[in-house]
């Protein structure tokens, strides 16, 4: 299963998410509150998969996800998100995102949009 990095600035999307990650038998190595600290954490604990919010205090999830692109290219990121305009989406599919899911987020979106992305990576091994 995968290793999984969330980045939100909502503690309650972190814990809902993070309910539903671990009941797939995912483990998330760390939370990050804004994109700056994300990158930072993305760095420190290079996971299989980041989970990154938009709107978020001192650095958006749009800057953050170049950064981590930028870092590690093929890099596996799931934009979650209620900035679900067309124009955001395109934006962030352009900057390299794997998947776009809108808040607020239904437990069967998050299960099978990391079962692909984590299913693109042959690397990550199965538990």
């Amino acid at each position: 299963m995968a290793n999984i990095l969330m980045v939100d600035d909502s503690r309650t999307s972190r814990r809902i998410l993070r309910q539903i990650l671990e009941q797939e038998g995912h483990t998330v190595v760390e939370e990050a509150v804004n994109g700056e600290d994300g990158v930072r954490k993305f760095q420190q604990h290079r996971p299989d998969m980041v989970t990154m919010d938009i709107t978020m205090p001192v650095l958006d999830g749009i800057e953050a996800l170049k950064m981590i692109k930028a870092l590690k290219s093929d890099s596996k990121v799931i934009m979650v998100s209620a900035a679900g305009q067309k124009s955001k989406i395109l934006e962030c599919l352009k900057a390299g995102a794997d998947e776009f899911i809108t808040k607020p987020f239904q437990q069967n979106e998050i299960v099978e949009a990391v079962k692909r992305i984590v299913g693109k990576d042959s690397s990550i091994s199965a538990v």
